[in-house]
């Protein structure tokens, strides 16, 4: 199977109480939107206010839900997951929400994000008599909650606050109302919406934008927000000494028009893209992006120099992200399946290529050889990030740190391995200006992680297998 050249997207999470409406196809339609954040599996979990009634499969939105589910799922609230998993094998067991019976009743919950201590807790709840029934750490945090519930559902989940470590957004699915958490470093996004007099929890407000829903607010780090019958409920849950929102969300992640901490991540990007300008402007004849998230960077570029911008390499949209290429030729076949460059703009001209990231560097290889068979006289290529040097532990499916190129090359080692004429990437001060005074997670980076992580890398992910 092939994979991107990228980080691999988390997950996203979709939550609503609205008795009058259609709560699963409105989640349904919710999850399409934020289908970018994950493509292994999906499911909606639907409640009436006494039973919750289940429905997820592997494969993309579309592929796991019918007209005829919609049509004979009912309920007063629902949750809803897309995923692509970060721990935890790629198995239906393991798609999300969770549904768990215990002995309150029934819960629900979806989690975007990565604890660093999910196996010690997974061990301690072992000792103890828990059953796990997947090897998501999502289940530790299902099992904490039950386990601390007493009576405030709230308390709980106040209570496994304080156990957890790491990074995480949850919707929670309960007996007659829906929750939203979010971390204390409010390391991955969870935002609030409204739709008429009721209430929605998404991880991306483009969710919002597709049900006709409108941005209230961003769920602050540490906050859980009750959304049920009378409204809107907010308590503060865990602080924590900083901010720090990943800073991948605005570079790759997040869809361009969605807001995330007030900072809306196209305009966020073109920002990225004057910032390059200002430290590398290359005499060039066009600006191309890499679609699709270079390609606001690429305008912000083009616009401050005056270089004309132009689709250069054209993205096939049909294709699936993983499909199987048994040799090398085939995998050749596979990139250009996938991006091919528009040879009528491309020939004889001095490129500028603007791309999001270098992980791996394969892709930029292939990419920057597509051009020059194309008939491109030059190939500059500049990254709208600083160079990742360092793995993430926080939900982001990085390469082990021996994998990742510019761990292991300098700058001139990189560009002569990916064929560019030239290659700069945007300093950490200037992603920082594209971000304005919004306080990030820059880990990956620099190193500077914000939440404590094992001496041990690897013992946190208790199963890696099927990334």
């Amino acid at each position: 199977m092939t994979r991107d050249d990228k980080p691999k997207e988390e997950c996203g999470i979709f939550g609503l109480y609205a008795p009058e409406l259609e709560v699963s196809r409105l989640t349904y339609y919710g999850l399409y939107a934020l289908q970018h954040r994950g493509q292994e599996s999906a499911g909606i979990a639907v409640s009436d206010g006494r039973n919750i009634d289940l429905h997820k499969g592997m494969g993309l939105v579309s592929e796991v839900f019918s007209d005829r589910i919609m049509s004979q799922t009912g309920g007063k609230m629902a949750i809803g997951h897309v995923r692509y998993s970060t721990t935890g094998s790629s198995l239906l067991a393991n798609a999300q929400p969770l549904v768990v019976h215990y002995q309150n009743g029934m819960m629900a919950l979806a989690h975007n994000g990565n604890l660093t201590n999910a196996a010690e807790l997974r061990e301690e709840l072992s000792k103890d008599g828990a059953v796990f029934q997947t090897t998501v750490d999502s289940e530790v945090i299902i099992n904490l909650i039950a386990r601390y519930r007493r009576g405030c559902l709230e308390d709980a989940v106040t209570k496994t606050m304080m156990d957890l470590q790491g990074a995480y957004a949850l919707v929670i699915l309960a007996e007659d109302k829906v929750l939203g958490v979010r971390d204390p470093y409010g390391v991955r996004p969870l935002c609030i919406g409204q739709l008429g007099e009721r209430y929605i929890l998404t991880s991306e407000s483009c969710a919002l934008d597709s049900i006709g829903a409108r941005l209230v607010r961003d769920v602050e780090p540490g906050e859980i927000v009750t959304i049920d019958e009378q409204g809107l409920h907010s308590r503060p849950g865990l602080t924590s000494p900083r901010k720090a929102g990943c800073a991948f969300e605005y570079i790759y992640f997040a869809r361009p028009d969605s807001t995330i901490d007030k900072i809306n991540v196209s305009e966020a990007r073109r920002r990225m893209g004057q910032e390059l300008a200002a430290e590398c402007p290359i005499r060039a004849d066009i600006v191309i992006p890499v679609p699709d998230s270079g390609r606001a960077a690429a305008l912000g570029y083009s616009h401050a120099l005056g270089i004309p911008f132009e689709e250069g390499l054209i993205k096939n949209r049909y294709i699936g992200r993983t499909f199987i290429q048994p040799t090398q030729e085939m995998r050749e076949i596979a990139v250009h399946l996938k991006l091919n460059a528009n040879a009528s703009v491309i020939r004889g001209k001095r490129v500028v290529m603007i791309d999001d990231s270098i992980v791996r560097g394969t892709t930029s290889s292939r990419l920057v050889g597509i051009l020059r068979g194309a008939g491109a006289e030059e190939v500059h290529l500049l990254i709208s990030s600083p160079p990742v040097l360092y793995p993430c532990y926080y939900g982001i499916d990085t390469a082990e740190r021996e994998k990742l190129i510019a761990a292991q090359l300098d700058l001139e080692g990189i560009r002569a391995y990916v064929g560019a004429d030239s290659l700069h990437y945007l300093s950490q001060e200037g992603l920082k200006r594209a971000l304005g005074e919004e306080p990030v997670c820059l880990a990956c980076f620099n190193g500077d992680y914000p939440i404590e992580i094992p001496a041990n890398k690897g013992k946190y992910d208790f199963e890696r297998k099927g990334r």
